[in-house]
């Protein structure tokens, strides 16, 4: 029971990483780590948006590299 919950706080905390990501990607906005004024928790911080960003790469890539996306012509 405490395992499953552990297991889906993990992957909800990796999809709000991934959004993070996403945003920054976007729109060039991303979170300041160097406002959080403990060391350990910003390292904490950094890594936890730096496993946002090779999520949100992964995802990049399997969709470029597939069939079944195809780039918008519409977009920027």
């Amino acid at each position: 029971m405490v395992l499953g919950r552990l297991f889906h706080y993990t992957i909800d905390a990796v999809l709000l990483s991934t959004v993070v990501a996403g945003v920054r990607r976007s729109s060039g906005f991303s979170p300041d780590a160097s406002v959080i004024p403990d060391e350990t928790v910003r390292s904490v911080a950094v890594k936890f948006l730096g496993v946002g960003e090779t999520i949100f790469d992964m995802i990049q890539a399997t969709a470029v590299n597939s069939s079944y996306f195809k780039k918008d012509s519409s977009s920027r």
